[in-house]
């Protein structure tokens, strides 16, 4: 044979073998589950009592049938043999007894435990019973119509344990052509004696045979059902151990988690978002924010929002200020991205929201640190270097230098070393605040000290500063480099916002339990508007023009006041002049 005809042959064959094999193929081990069989156990329990019901009524339609022939013969039933006319009542009084029996098993202990034994119990005892009956009157009986109803009624109603169904059939099968066989018994049916029949062989094989083949089938079905029911159910238990674990990141987290509708509302929020806004509950956030845009101290942030969306997609760091429910304003960082469907349509925005208050107060805290050291170091550096500068003007080579400018230099650079010292300190601290380092001091130094400092440049700006500060004053419990800092900055101060030729007053007095000290000039003065925010960190007057301050000398002096437990302010008004006053508790 040809290769060619061989590979013809193999592959209806091995198409066939596959089918068969994918189909009739015995259950393995594993397949075959404790929880199944248990399932299979309760299920054949169960319709065993149905089954047992039916064989029990169908029993009773066949007595009564009986009995009334008795007293009204059939014309059907006569032409059955003598025997089976009269003795039929007998055979089906006895099967009815042996269902009633299997009734009263079905609710025992072993009939819920082994359903299985009294299945085989049950249906033995009806094909067996006739048969027995048949044995003992010296004949073989054919019940083609009673094992007809009896596979057929099982297969149907509990399909199920094919092993069983297989079982039942083969033993009344073996005792029909066995003992019959072996007794050289014949049927009562005059025309058909012999019990081989090809007719009657051929349709009770056919009809088992089709039967198992159901009841396996059907069996197959239900255990693939069963396991695939108890994968959905072992998948859904994953799922519910994912979404309790992922709901309690969602629950838990410490950034505030979003999605919000393109229109500007919040579709969810986690409770930490719902902290960072001052609500106790996350569904106040989804309940009360009905436009998203409110939230922002600057409204236009939404809408930049929104833009950086559609452009990128998504955003990060995108950091704003927002209102809380108290009306507080604190920052945030955003990072979000657009969630769209498969046709890329915008479904809603998602992403965290991370409270960011603390890290700006700090970057805050710290830019005043950085500007103080500039600033603060500038004033002290720059009278030292004009005096440098106006020595280097002489054109003599050897310059001669008095003992009182280098006395001078040297304090100033001793009040440079302590401010840096103090600086430097407050930025050991964490930034929280002037770190002071307090002693009794005598103010009149501290306002000398800083004079002198300023020497060279009220002489550049052409100012007369006169001191009124007396010496019988009391000490004070402060620290002097930082009052040092405040009278030389509101010096400056006015230096700077003013034409030359100014007017400068210096003068403390004795208020009960404070020192009242004001530094006055005669220059433009300010406007009540800029009064009220000139103590504001970064806040430039108008009348700044050109300078390079950023703003913190009045801040600094503010803080450095509030830190000895004063206040401090001004009184002003446009060509009029300015008067700085701050207090100070007297030790």
């Amino acid at each position: 044979m040809g290769k060619v005809a061989r590979m013809l042959m193999a592959t209806p064959f091995t198409t066939v073998q596959s089918w068969w094999t994918k189909t009739f193929s015995a259950p393995t081990t594993d397949e075959i589950s404790t929880f199944y069989r248990a399932w299979r156990n309760r299920f054949l329990w169960q319709r065993l009592r149905l089954w047992l019901w039916l064989a029990l009524i169908c029993l009773l339609s066949f007595t009564l049938r009986d009995i009334y022939g008795l007293f009204f013969p059939f014309a059907e039933l006569q032409q059955l043999p003598e025997v089976l006319r009269t003795q039929r009542l007998v055979i089906n009084v006895a099967m009815l007894a042996s269902i009633i029996i299997c009734f009263t098993l079905h609710k025992t202990k072993l009939g819920r435990h082994r359903p299985d034994l009294l299945f085989l119990g049950s249906s033995w005892a009806i094909s067996l019973a006739s048969q027995l009956f048949a044995t003992i009157r010296g004949f073989a009986l054919p019940d083609t119509i009673g094992w007809s109803l009896l596979f057929l009624s099982q297969a149907v109603l509990m399909p199920v344990c094919w092993i069983l169904h297989l079982l039942t059939q083969v033993s009344v099968l073996i005792y029909y052509f066995g003992v019959n066989t072996a007794l050289g018994l014949k049927t009562p049916i005059p025309d058909h004696p012999e019990i081989y029949n090809v007719t009657f062989i051929l349709y009770i094989f056919w009809f088992c045979t089709i039967c198992d083949i159901g009841v396996y089938l059907y069996d197959r079905l239900q255990r693939s059902e069963f396991f695939a029911r108890q994968e959905l159910e072992s998948a859904y238990q994953k799922l519910k151990v994912a979404e309790a674990k992922y709901r309690s990141i969602f629950e838990n987290a410490v950034e505030g988690i979003f999605q919000s509708s393109p229109d500007g509302r919040y579709i969810t929020a986690n409770p930490a978002l719902a902290r960072i806004y001052g609500y106790s509950l996350a569904e106040e956030v989804t309940a009360n924010f009905t436009d998203i845009q409110q939230l922002y101290v600057d409204p236009n942030r939404r809408a930049e929002f929104v833009r950086l969306m559609e452009k990128y997609g998504s955003v990060s760091e995108f950091e704003s200020q927002i209102y809380r429910q108290d009306g507080s304003i604190v920052w945030i960082s955003e990072k979000a991205y657009a969630v769209r469907d498969e046709h890329l349509k915008l479904l809603y925005y998602e992403g965290l929201i991370e409270d960011i208050t603390q890290r700006k107060q700090t970057e805050e805290e710290l830019r005043v640190f950085f500007h103080a050291v500039s600033h603060d170091l500038r004033n002290p550096v720059l009278g030292t270097l004009m005096v440098l500068k106006n020595l280097l003007a002489r054109p003599e080579e050897n310059i001669a230098i008095s003992r009182s400018i280098l006395e001078r230099m040297i304090q100033s650079s001793d009040r440079q070393l302590n401010l840096i010292n103090s600086l430097m300190e407050t930025h050991i601290s964490e930034v929280q605040g002037v770190v002071l380092q307090r002693q009794p001091v005598q103010l009149l130094t501290v306002v000398e000290a800083a004079i002198a400092d300023l020497e060279p440049l009220l002489a550049q700006n052409q100012a007369k500063l006169t001191n009124l500060v007396s010496a019988d004053l009391p000490l004070v419990n402060a620290d002097p480099t930082q009052l040092w800092r405040v009278f030389s900055n509101l010096i400056v101060n006015a230096l700077k916002h003013n034409p030359p030729e100014l007017l400068l007053t210096i003068n403390a007095t004795c208020q009960d339990d404070m020192i009242y000290c004001t530094v006055t000039d005669n220059g433009v003065g300010i406007s009540q508007q800029q009064s009220d925010r000139l103590f504001d960190l970064y806040f430039r007057g108008a009348s700044i023009g050109n300078s390079v301050s950023l703003g913190l000398g009045l801040y600094l002096c503010k803080q450095i006041i509030h830190a000895h437990g004063g206040e401090i302010g001004i009184n002003s008004a446009l060509n009029a002049g300015a008067t700085f006053w701050f207090t100070l508790p007297i030790s």
